[in-house]
């Protein structure tokens, strides 16, 4: 209705219609004269939902203004970023955990990139991280881009909330209902019996379909020339390959298995663990074979071999995952998404990988409950999702966050709360300092340093 005929319909309505009616309605809605016609119509009756539903678009895009960034803190124990805005109540959090390196990543974010983007818009997220991206000269770094996804996934986090929405419906909604997840095998010492009998209880009492056994170092120890602990390659793939046995005779046949490696076995090595790994199918992944470095070496292994490759928890520099994906050389990519910048770049590498058959399975060890929930959110919206990394929650980060993703029945699910739908005790997280600086050196025999991870 034209608002030049508003008056002839309030005539028509009776006496007992109010002009003030009329006028605390459209107030109340927001809605303008553009509106009137339709409040018009019957000012007796109740609003109908798709007028209720009108109102509230009109409110919501009356022309409020656009948060801006009021301030950027650090939650040491956890390296999560939060970013504050202008408007009380709305602020974010985004996960910038490097492991072992956190008070870099502090310094970079406190003392290089909250500068840069106090009093900037908080609606521009693309354009935010590709300004602190190219704000320094030296690019893609795991420091600098953890700092970066702290700002960035924080703002996402923002995003959600003002929208009143989850973050995966902001980027298209659900492709799956949930992410199938795989789980660790833990065992007090490597012992085949120990690691078939832990696993059938993972598979029985949690219903994992998905199941992984880690060759470390430091289950296969021997002594070094200077009276040190080093590590025996030969011993590992033997003892790894005897817990395959015991795995298989143990637990029902379509169990899938996987093993990460950690980049401990050189390229040599690496070849003949993957054709003896093969009758022990059916496999999920054989994960790190060789060390990022030496990617080259599976072209060798894929045209050798049939057992799924996954590669990329170290990776942080595109120049370094194009090759191996372009060249279908894995089945998956194992980014650890702080390190390439956050869920903006995130969503740029699943949809590119999408293009070249190579599924998703985003590093989790490190993570911090929000950033679980962000891989956890494109776990549930990509089209070639491949398998989530169930990396268990501790006590200390129970304490501390609200709202942690839930895993059941072999799935992990993501919140269905505005935002990450994760709140934090600041609280009690400011108690706990930030983690302490580790040390990764593992040698050989001879004394010699190995590049595993």
């Amino acid at each position: 209705m034209k608002p030049s005929n508003v008056m002839r319909s309030l005539t028509a309505s009776g006496p007992d219609v109010s002009r003030r009616r009329l006028l605390k309605r459209v107030m109340s809605t927001g809605v303008g004269v553009a509106g009137l016609g339709l409040l018009a119509r019957d000012l007796h009756a109740e609003p109908t939902p798709s007028q209720d539903a009108q109102a509230s678009i009109a409110r919501a895009t009356r022309g409020m203004p656009t948060p801006k960034i009021k301030d950027v803190t650090f939650i040491d124990a956890f390296s999560v970023v939060k970013v504050t805005t202008d408007q009380p109540g709305l602020y974010g959090y985004g996960e910038a955990a490097v492991p072992a390196r956190a008070k870099l990543v502090k310094t970079a974010v406190l003392e290089y990139l909250k500068p840069l983007v106090i009093g900037r818009s908080v609606d521009r997220i693309e354009e935010t991280w590709q300004f602190l991206f190219l704000s320094s000269y030296y690019k893609n770094d795991h420091v600098q881009n953890s700092a970066i996804a702290g700002i960035c996934d924080a703002l996402w986090d923002i995003k959600g909330r003002q929208a009143g929405m989850p973050v995966y419906q902001l980027i298209g909604g659900k492709c799956r209902d949930a992410a199938e997840v795989y789980m660790h095998v833990r065992v007090p010492k490597f012992e085949p019996a120990l690691i078939a009998e832990a696993a059938l209880q993972l598979y029985t009492e949690r219903k994992a379909r998905n199941i992984q056994i880690d060759m470390f170092h430091r289950d296969a120890p021997i002594a070094t020339l200077d009276g040190g602990m080093g590590f025996d390659r030969d011993v590992a793939v033997h003892n790894t390959m005897k817990a395959f046995e015991a795995f298989r005779a143990k637990l029902p046949a379509t169990v899938r298995l996987g093993v990460d490696v950690h980049s401990e076995l050189d390229p040599g090595r690496a070849l003949q663990f993957a054709k003896d790994a093969e009758q022990f199918k059916p496999w999920y992944w054989v994960e790190d074979i060789v060390p990022t470095e030496h990617h080259e070496y599976f072209s060798v292994i894929r045209h050798q071999s049939a057992v799924p490759l996954s590669l990329g928890e170290l990776w942080n520099n595109p120049t370094e995952w194009r090759p191996v994906i372009e060249g279908r050389l894995i089945n998956y990519f194992r980014n650890h998404m702080a390190h390439m910048g956050g869920f903006t770049p995130g969503r740029r590498l699943a949809a590119y990988a999408e293009n070249f058959e190579v599924k998703t399975g985003w590093h989790a060890a490190g993570c911090s409950p929000i950033g679980q929930m962000a891989r956890l959110t494109l776990d549930v919206t990509c089209p070639n999702f491949g398998i989530h990394e169930d990396w268990p929650i501790s006590d200390r980060e129970r304490q501390v966050f609200q709202g942690i993703h839930e895993v059941r029945d072999g799935f992990a699910w993501v919140s269905e709360k505005p935002g990450w739908g994760i709140e934090i005790d600041e609280a009690a997280a400011a108690k706990m300092p930030l983690p302490t600086e580790g040390d990764r050196k593992q040698r050989l025999r001879d004394g010699s340093y190995l590049p595993g991870i």
